[in-house]
């Protein structure tokens, strides 16, 4: 039967009405702050197969993942499934994220049958573990991250299952609001329960349910057509996390060869990193959010997200890596792992369809927590902050500045200060752009952030999780770097203290008065810097994003007084930065091509009386719009103007030996 068209538009279009009341039921009901302000959650409607056929404006980071969970729900209930039922589940090894996202589902029956039913997903604030906010840069097993919660029916015939509640709540900190966000949740199912008997009574189930499968067909149809479009072939990048072994750089891995072939695409992560006892994994299901949201966003960026969707892409994972994670290694790494897919299918892509694709998003979620006891009331605190920094610039444009890129929808990039320091004993001091932070290009990235945050309370317990703090965002098309993420507390007495591991902190006590800066990282660069506008230059020095001392070595333009370009001089200087670039002939070599302990680093080979030192990490720009990042070693072998890589990293260049390839310094000698 062929659904008429506006039958079609009408039930569609009241489905996503379902999900955006969901939403404004928990944003308006939901305890916490991280909730009810940073809107840290997702809803959607699945069918009986566990397809996901409706969301909203939420965050893809969640919502594309639920699938996962939805199947191993179904895998334990399927048949055992009744009217009034409500599952839950949190667990990374079957279909969640990390532990703080605690996932719902609430079947929904119409005369016996199970018609939809609503989910959702929410970032709890703490579900126990180590350390406050169970977000712990150092967790070596997931046991030291929180409670994990397999499926398992919470409500059963609308009759609350008392010991599982109970043991949820003995097992988290500040169990009340917890308790409240669950209420939250639950009231979100109540009420897309309700619209959806109500949208039966107007349309019936059997025309919902042609509906249903007409618009997942009629989405996955349009993807198709878009990959359609795309050249055959594969096409191979790779990325870092940061990883740490007896204190020292140790990088992970994330590999992607991306092939189309006609209109599909498949995504192979295999020969990723090995899984880590340390915080740097994540669960296949991030790792396949990561694919369609860099697929989908790029591609198609307009049309309906839901499963039809999903049918066109494949994804090959091996378990027990760090993206694929298997029992009992860390799962909290799950955002830092998603955007290393992100970028790396981004970097596949823009060798297929360069003018699609922006330079690197800044990277990382940035997850920075503060929790103790607040002495003046008795009571625990929890400070979560996240603070956005710069995505790419693009063909069209400058990157956006201080902006959660793709994959965090419409979560709030800055919570209300007013709200935080009513709750929590802290004193927001500075929140603003983080000077310099952006990739230059001609399309320069956006800029990173800067925040200040003074505890006022005793003592307090800071962790950060994060990454981008060596491996920085990669520009495009010889565009440069973003910054790299930098945290540190400064002592009230004025004294700096940074960490001996960037990024991967758990539990470090803080005084009262101590003040958390937080920086986060800029956005890549797209297009050579010495050919940007020097009158964009100009007003970016004018909107203090630059320095002019800044303006003159990443850009080569040089300024008078007032602040306007002097032509002349900047013609000599940017002469002058492009004569200083390092260019190398590329060359095959059979020597080791990755080193590392846990991790696993790619080698770049250069002569032993060369100036770049050993360790020194690089990136080298060669045919393809994505640099390729390396730690440099001596070969004697070698002459002067080469640099040597193995076949797949020519290939990841897009050159060919002999070929002449730009080579940046990124970060000086010590990382080896």
């Amino acid at each position: 039967m062929t659904v008429n068209p506006i039958d079609l538009e009408v039930v569609t279009e009241g489905l996503i009405s379902i999900v955006r009341e969901m939403r404004q039921t928990i944003f308006r009901t939901a305890h916490s702050p991280v909730i009810a302000d940073a809107q840290d959650f997702s809803c959607a409607l699945f069918d009986p197969q566990g397809q996901m056929v409706a969301q909203g404006r939420d965050m893809p980071g969640h919502v594309i993942a639920m699938p996962a969970s939805v199947a191993e729900i179904f895998a334990d209930f399927a048949d055992e499934m009744r009217p009034g039922d409500l599952y839950i589940v949190n667990d990374p090894y079957r279909g969640g994220s990390h532990l703080n996202d605690v996932t719902l589902i609430s079947p929904v029956f119409v005369d016996g049958k199970l018609f939809l039913f609503p989910c959702v997903r929410m970032h709890w604030a703490d579900i126990g573990g180590m350390t406050p906010g169970s977000v712990s840069g150092q967790a070596t097993e997931i046991l030291q991250e929180g409670l994990r919660i397999p499926p398992i029916r919470l409500i059963e015939q609308g009759r609350p299952n008392r010991a599982a509640f109970d043991i949820v709540f003995a097992n988290v900190r500040m169990a009340e609001e917890r308790r409240g966000d669950l209420e939250s949740s639950i009231a979100a199912c109540h009420t897309a329960e309700r619209r959806l008997r109500e949208l039966v009574a107007r349309h019936g189930v059997d025309l919902i349910g042609e509906s249903v499968a007409a618009n997942m067909d009629r989405t996955e149809q349009r993807l198709r057509a878009m990959i359609r479009a795309l050249p055959d072939g594969t096409y191979r990048y790779e990325d870092y996390l940061d990883l740490y072994t007896d204190g020292r750089y140790d990088a992970a891995i994330v590999r992607c060869a991306l092939t189309v072939d006609g209109d599909e695409i498949e995504a192979d992560f295999r020969g990723s990193s090995g899984q880590v006892a340390a915080v740097v994994n994540s669960s296949r299901a991030m790792t396949v959010a990561g694919v369609f949201i860099a697929v989908k966003s790029a591609l198609d960026p307009g049309g309906l997200v839901n499963h039809g969707a999903f049918r066109p892409l494949r994804v090959l994972t091996e378990p027990g890596t760090v993206v694929h994670v298997s029992y009992p290694a860390p799962a909290n790494a799950h955002s830092e792992v998603r955007k290393r897919v992100i970028s790396a299918v981004m970097a596949a892509l823009s060798q297929v369809a360069p003018d699609l694709i922006a330079a690197d998003q800044f990277g990382t979620t940035f997850q920075n927590l503060i929790g103790g006891v607040d002495e003046h009331t008795g009571r625990p605190y929890l400070y979560y902050d996240y603070p956005a920094g710069g995505n790419g610039g693009f063909l069209e444009s400058d990157g956006p500045s201080a902006m959660n890129p793709v994959d965090l929808g419409d979560i709030s990039t800055i919570q209300s200060v007013e709200r935080l320091e009513t709750e929590i004993p802290i004193l927001i001091e500075a929140c603003e752009l983080r000077t310099g932070s952006c990739g230059d290009g001609v399309r320069r990235g956006g800029l990173g952030s800067r925040r200040e945050t003074r505890l006022l309370a005793s003592g307090g317990a800071y962790s950060v999780q994060t990454d981008r703090t060596t491996v920085p965002p990669y520009g495009l098309r010889n565009g440069g770097p973003g910054a790299p993420t930098v945290t540190h507390i400064r002592r009230a007495d004025g004294e700096r203290v940074d960490f001996a591991t960037p990024g991967k902190v758990a539990g470090f006590p803080m005084r009262a008065g101590d003040v958390l800066v937080m920086e986060s990282a800029g956005g890549g660069g797209w297009g050579d810097p010495l050919e940007r506008l020097p009158e964009d230059v100009a007003e970016d020095v004018a909107q203090e994003y630059l320095t002019v001392v800044e303006a003159r070595r990443r850009y080569g333009v040089e300024l008078d007084p007032a602040g306007d370009v002097d032509a002349a001089a900047t013609v000599a200087t940017r002469q002058r930065l492009r004569d200083e670039r390092r260019w190398l002939r590329t060359t095959v070599t059979a020597n080791p091509a990755y080193t590392g302990q846990r991790g696993r680093r790619r080698l770049a080979y250069v002569a032993a009386d060369s100036d770049l030192a050993e360790g020194t990490l690089v990136e080298v720009h060669g045919a393809h719009p994505a640099p390729l990042r390396a730690w440099i070693r001596h070969d004697a072998a070698l002459a002067a103007d080469e640099l040597a890589l193995d076949d797949d990293g020519l290939r990841i260049l897009g050159t060919a030996p002999h070929d002449r390839t730009y080579v940046r310094v990124l970060a000086g000698e010590g990382w080896s």
